[in-house]
């Protein structure tokens, strides 16, 4: 009796808004094919960030991303995926104009990277927008608190909420972004109290990152989790030294080249 293959199926948007308040969402960012391969068998969804411009690219921010750039790696990470849903950023430029324009830079985005949502960056002056993009078939996560798009604007990475009077602000914009069809939100660099009362303030899942244990699900950038940058945020845990293993296997590459014990007979080939 030959046995079948049980097919693989991709965690959807359904799923995913329906995990408000149940088991906590695991999600990292990637943007090459083969680790994405690797997170998707612990992540529930993955992120193609614009943060990859820094992370990749060696940029000073997130704000000289291309929709170029953010396609070619969006495209990477489904190829490199079966199950894990795939939400790809709007880089900065591309949806702010009008919802006309988000809409048609989103739809490039799915067509050509063949992921299952966008997220894009602000509150409730993005509402309209998320609105538009919603009833027209394209899924949104939203992103509040710290905007690393903003960052000129904010004057740096700087934690939101410190002052209790400014709760109530990212709190509107949680409720603005929720009740406008966003089916989850990323809440960056807030407070842990705010974070907590925005969890509790809408009904779609909250994925905290410089947040709060509280919040429906978790992210991280995956390079900085693995420890391949030597500087990360206070909210970042090192999970790995993927860094240092990586630096020694190419020191210990680079001395074996030098003293020719590398290649060995095992790595050439022969005429027999």
């Amino acid at each position: 009796m030959s046995s079948q293959t049980e097919t693989i199926r991709r965690v959807t948007v359904p799923q995913l808004r329906a995990r408000k308040g149940a088991d906590p969402i695991v999600s990292l960012t990637a943007y090459h094919a083969h680790t994405a391969a690797i997170a998707e068998k612990y992540c529930d969804f993955l992120l193609v960030g614009d943060s990859l411009g820094m992370v990749m690219h060696g940029m000073e921010s997130t704000v000289g991303v291309s929709l170029e750039l953010m396609i070619m790696h969006g495209k990477a990470v489904v190829r490199g995926t079966k199950r894990a849903l795939v939400v790809v950023d709007m880089p900065f430029g591309s949806y702010e104009e009008s919802p006309s324009q988000a809409f048609r830079n989103a739809a490039k985005i799915m067509k050509e990277t063949q992921c299952q949502a966008v997220k894009l960056e602000g509150g409730a002056r993005m509402a309209e927008t998320i609105k538009f993009l919603s009833e027209r078939g394209i899924p949104v996560m939203a992103h509040i608190g710290l905007t690393p798009q903003s960052t000129n604007i904010m004057g740096g990475f700087k934690t939101q909420g410190r002052d209790e009077d400014e709760w109530q602000f990212h709190i509107d914009d949680a409720v603005a972004v929720a009740d406008a069809g966003a089916f989850a939100v990323v809440v960056e660099g807030v407070v842990e109290p705010l974070a907590d009362k925005i969890t509790k303030a809408i009904d779609v899942p909250t994925i905290g990152i410089g947040a709060s244990k509280t919040c429906d699900g978790q992210i991280l950038v995956m390079e900085d989790m693995l420890g391949l940058n030597d500087w990360v945020p206070k909210f970042v845990k090192k999970f790995g030294a993927v860094g240092e293993a990586i630096e020694d296997a190419i020191a210990s590459y680079a001395e074996d080249v030098k003293s020719r014990a590398f290649p060995t007979q095992d790595n050439v080939y022969n005429n027999k």
